[in-house]
């Protein structure tokens, strides 16, 4: 059965507003990667999908397809994102199947619980090369197409009578809030994201003069990720788990992919080289929101005993100073 269009996307958006546009996405396989997708193609993109594993990238390709009748929707697995020409052959093929790239979201990303004390060089390398390098070779693999993009779709005032309404050449990467503040046991991803908001920018200044935008979108936590998942201890109540966030509740993926949307749409055109946060400004008290800790641990007192859920997905048990 296909996913309700209520879980992915709101009323407000007129339909083909990304009619004969192409998406290109890493980690659109994922659970937030495939909301974005799907919002995309409902509106009238083509879209193709960007993952390691062959079987599940394929399987969501199919499932996504079927949001609007005759949407082409192609999957490529087996891609590594940490390697640029594996994703070169990807953008490639995206461009011989479908015929362009309008869009980039560089969304595949890593993360896990880990306190510095427990986090090896090699796993603190790792989320680095998975974020911020994969989004670098994303941008790399594609930015021609999208400077080609913007050539056909000129980001003229929004006012005039030659303004098409339809927008291209867009680069979107998925960051997070961790770095605004810091937040223990999350060092790792917190440079990486770090990084990535920064290249944006540099993204938005150099390619802007040709007509891309480039920004980020930084969820909060969001209900039914694998991400929150390995982030969020299962014995913490909803109520719980809400109480730090101003706006009293998780997000849902529909959120984030809404703000996809708007910031690739013509609405949000003149938007470039900033981080739109939706995160119900949860990360304007991270101090009250923490991740990897079950009901009763507290700060630093875990830290100094070594405590650390272990009901997580895949929680590190060695947290001590």
């Amino acid at each position: 059965m296909s996913v309700p269009k209520s879980e992915y996307l709101s009323n407000v958006w007129a339909n083909d507003i990304f009619a004969n546009r192409v998406l290109f996405i890493t980690g659109g396989a994922g659970t937030i990667g495939s909301a974005q997708t799907r919002a995309l193609v409902h509106l009238g993109a083509d879209a193709c999908i960007i993952g390691r594993s062959v079987e599940k990238t394929e399987a969501a390709a199919k499932e996504i397809a079927k949001v609007r009748n005759g949407a082409r929707v192609l999957g490529i697995g087996g891609v590594d994102v940490r390697s640029f020409d594996s994703l070169k052959a990807a953008a490639d093929c995206c461009v011989s199947e479908l015929g362009a790239i309008d869009y980039v979201i560089a969304g595949a990303a890593g993360n896990f619980i880990a306190p510095i004390s427990s986090l090896s060089p090699n796993a603190f390398k790792t989320v680095l090369d998975i974020d911020t390098i994969g989004t670098f070779n994303t941008l790399k693999a594609t930015i021609p197409h999208l400077v080609d993009s913007a050539a056909r779709n000129p980001n003229t005032d929004p006012t005039s009578t030659s303004h098409s309404g339809q927008t291209g050449g867009c680069f979107l990467a998925v960051s997070a809030t961790f770095h605004y503040t810091g937040m223990p046991l999350q060092s790792h991803v917190s440079a990486a994201k770090a990084a990535i908001e920064t290249l944006t920018a540099s993204v938005a200044l150099e390619y802007g003069p040709l007509g891309v935008t480039a920004n980020c979108v930084a969820p909060g936590a969001i209900e039914g990720t694998e991400g929150m998942e390995r982030l969020a201890s299962s014995l913490v109540s909803r109520r719980e788990r809400s109480k730090g966030i101003p706006s009293g509740r998780w997000g849902v993926v529909r959120d984030i992919a809404d703000a996809t949307v708007f910031l690739l749409s013509d609405a949000g055109s003149y938007v470039n080289g900033t981080t739109l946060v939706v995160d119900g400004a949860g990360w304007r008290r991270q101090g009250g929101v923490s991740v990897g800790l079950d009901p009763g641990m507290e700060y630093p007192d875990f830290l100094v005993n070594g405590e650390v859920s272990k009901n997580l997905k895949d929680g590190r048990n060695k947290a001590k100073l």
